[in-house]
């Protein structure tokens, strides 16, 4: 049994105990909160995590109470990664020089990270508004954070990190700047509103203009002879040298990453999460040329990680069949939104989707260092992007 970090906040009396496995997560008190299920922060996702990446990443696990009633959890990870590695231009957000030289200048990096490194959005901090206020939350939170921190000795975090916020959210999670978080915002993520209208995937074809609805044919036939097959686990586990493949391919190509999967992973969420978790293979020749991954998240489709052979993708424009096989998916399961995630916007303005800003938040361990921190934030700005409205004027009325 492991030790259990306790307590009280200084100014509210939220009670709150820390985990580092998720077996000792007490399961009725943290599914209470979670009433709505949020996939992210289920038990089950949790440990699949835990299983296949406990290697690189510690997991921490927080419930909060106000007296013996669970009202807040919150999932967090530590990790480190060199500051030598990254791609200071493949971030999701405008670094300035001076942020580089001062912050990212040939460092281990170790990050708290509350939140999920792997998806963007509200999947890191859930409380229950009718028991508890966003002040009272957000301050609990933050006091958790700093416990958290300052128990880890041998390797005790530079940073807290808060990801993401959506702009709903943004009057509650501000709460957290009054405990020396500095907010930066970084490139938006880009959704699908799904209109009720489109009953099957020819009435959004039919919504679009004729020129992206040309577009949008000429991807298929060039297409055509790609082969899509529905996956379960033991599909994952049989092509499972082919998926790290294909997924370290893009992960080297594409967004900023902190975080890998890998195909363990992936099995294991098929096997744990069953429908709720979809992952699909592309064939051409029998060959696997790409995968897509998606989370059903109620009445929204999450579209998540993804594998691509670049040999192939200019001919048979694989990456851009994805992109409206995520949509013909979300018609499907009768989703109102589709997320397809941070980069690529023009391309995904294509096929619907539209930009939302997203917001962070960030404490530097030591208060000076913090201070200091303020005005390199704000040198941080989402990267510049354009956009593309495929609608008839119908759809923007």
């Amino acid at each position: 049994m492991i030790e259990k970090l306790k307590n009280i906040c200084k100014v509210n009396v939220l009670k709150y105990d820390c985990y580092d496995r998720i077996e000792d997560v007490p399961i009725e008190d943290w599914n209470s909160v979670n009433k709505k299920n949020n996939t992210f922060l289920s038990l089950a996702y949790l440990q699949t995590l835990e299983d296949t990446l406990l290697e690189n990443i510690k997991f921490r696990y927080i419930v909060f109470y106000e007296g013996t009633t669970a009202v807040g959890i919150a999932a967090a990870q530590l990790i480190k990664f060199n500051s030598a590695e990254l791609k200071f231009q493949e971030f999701p957000c405008k670094i300035n020089e001076a942020i580089k030289n001062t912050l990212f200048k040939n460092l281990e990096v170790k990050v708290l990270v509350c939140g999920n490194l792997f998806s963007c959005g509200e999947h890191g901090f859930l409380y229950d508004s009718n028991k508890v206020t966003a002040k009272q939350a957000f301050e609990s939170l933050s006091n958790a954070l700093r416990e958290i921190r300052k128990s880890e000795n041998t390797e005790k975090p530079s940073f807290i990190l808060l990801k993401e916020f959506w702009p709903q959210s943004f009057a509650e999670s501000d709460y957290i700047k009054e405990h020396d978080f500095r907010e930066f915002k970084i490139d938006v993520n880009m959704v699908v509103h799904i209109e009720d209208s489109w009953s099957t995937f020819d009435d959004y074809l039919s919504s679009m203009r004729t020129k992206f609805r040309t577009r949008a044919k000429k991807v298929f036939k060039k297409s055509e002879n790609i082969v899509i097959r529905d996956f379960g686990s033991e599909d994952i586990e049989q092509f499972q040298k082919e998926i790290d493949r294909l997924y370290l391919s893009v992960i080297e190509k594409a967004d900023f990453k902190i975080g890998k999967l890998n195909a363990s992973t992936f099995k294991q969420l098929k096997q744990n999460l069953k429908d709720a978790f979809i992952f699909r293979g592309y064939f051409l020749n029998e060959k696997l040329v790409g995968f897509t991954s998606s989370f059903v998240l109620g009445n929204v489709l999450d579209a998540n990680h993804i594998g691509i052979d670049y040999t192939y993708n200019k001919e048979y424009d694989i990456y851009q069949k994805m992109l409206y096989d995520y949509v013909d998916l979300a018609i499907t399961n009768k989703a109102k939104e589709l997320r397809l995630g941070r980069t690529a916007e023009i391309i995904k303005s294509c096929v619907g989707a539209k930009p939302v800003e997203m917001k962070l938040y960030v404490r530097h361990g030591n208060s000076i260092s913090n201070t200091l921190l303020k005005p390199l934030v704000e040198l941080i700005s989402p990267s510049e992007y354009e956009i593309r409205n495929p609608f008839k004027q119908l759809l923007l009325d």
